[in-house]
């Protein structure tokens, strides 16, 4: 295969190597696999929820965006996010106290506002570093009743987006990219993209607890590198089925419209923390929806889920192609080129 590109390893590759070390115990009930963001573990009256994932990309708020991210794939369980440990490695030669604490003030602060316990972790200067690196790890709980995973979209789903795709893409571009777009577009635009990490929002704590209590969500998954095209292949992957999704409805911001057009990125394949992707009973998608809009969340139906021998496939219009696919994240050429 010869060397790897920039960013998560090829979906083929990854199966192969998760099935050489498949868990024995009989507790656990959601192992590694590819499209199961979070590990559940069978406690007795509850289920542990176990979710870890890196901050990569150089971040002013990496210790915030840490929290966020690890609690949204514990909330896309139905899970609520208790307890955070993070290790945090930085940049030999280039740390002073003051980002150390910068960073851990990020990351109180992000737990105090979802009510999650800091316990542990470990941080050290690392060799061969050129940007900090927070690799998180969020446990939480929910009672095996409430459990969802990506692995339950039923034939008949509707599939509902939140919010919009690439919102965390955006909020990337506007701050690693700040110098090259200075002077191109307006300063309040460009502050506005740079805050889409806050409004609309990474998180997606809150659309899963409206969804779950307004009706029937079968599947949850928080599209994240790769954007909504992986999300939305992951999601049929675990939960075996084919999927159609209306091209015409998928929401995009018009900001991420304009960052990703000036360099050249496909909004579909960039990460797309902020969005929730839920198939829910076809029968609750109005309530659902509904409930998410009331709740100043915007949502909308952008497809459904079919047999698994129907494949993936988007629509546009009277036009119908398969659901295009990305070998690595958008936002990765970003990086290139720099």
């Amino acid at each position: 295969m010869g060397l790897l590109p920039l960013g998560k390893l090829p979906a083929p590759l990854l199966a192969r190597l998760l099935e050489a070390v498949s868990p024995s115990d009989p507790r656990v009930i959601v192992g590694p696999g590819v499209g199961q963001d979070a590990a559940v573990l069978d406690l007795g009256d509850r289920y542990l929820v176990a979710k870890t994932d890196p901050i990569t990309f150089a971040s002013d708020a990496i210790g915030w965006y840490a929290v966020q991210i690890n609690a949204n794939d514990i909330a896309c369980t139905g899970a609520t996010p208790r307890w955070f440990l993070a290790t945090l490695l930085l940049p030999e030669g280039r740390t002073e106290v003051a980002l150390a604490e910068a960073i851990f003030t990020q990351i109180g602060a992000a737990c105090r506002a979802l009510d999650i316990s800091l316990v542990g972790g470990h941080t050290e200067i690392t060799y061969g570093l050129d940007r900090p690196i927070v690799v998180g790890t969020m446990l939480g709980e929910v009672a095996p009743a409430q459990l969802v995973t990506a692995g339950g979209a039923r034939v008949g789903d509707a599939l509902i987006l939140t919010k919009g795709i690439a919102i965390e893409a955006t909020a990337i571009i506007a701050r690693e990219r700040a110098e090259a777009l200075a002077g191109l577009l307006p300063p309040e635009f460009l502050e506005r993209c740079r805050n889409f990490l806050y409004q609309p929002g990474i998180s997606v704590m809150r659309d899963a607890q409206v969804a779950l209590g307004a009706g029937r969500v079968h599947a949850m998954h928080d599209p994240t590198e790769g954007g909504l095209a992986t999300g939305l292949q992951e999601l049929a992957q675990a939960s075996e089925v084919g999927l159609e999704v209306d091209a015409e409805v998928v929401p995009i911001l018009p900001e991420t419209a304009a960052l990703c057009a000036h360099f050249g990125l496909d909004p579909a394949g960039a990460i797309a923390s902020g969005a929730l992707l839920l198939a829910v009973a076809a029968e609750d998608a109005a309530a659902i929806t509904a409930a998410l809009q009331a709740a100043g969340i915007a949502a909308s139906v952008i497809g459904r889920v079919l047999p698994a021998g129907d494949g993936l496939w988007l629509r546009q219009g009277s036009e119908r192609r398969p659901l295009p696919s990305f070998e690595r994240d958008e936002i990765t050429r970003l990086f290139e080129q720099a």
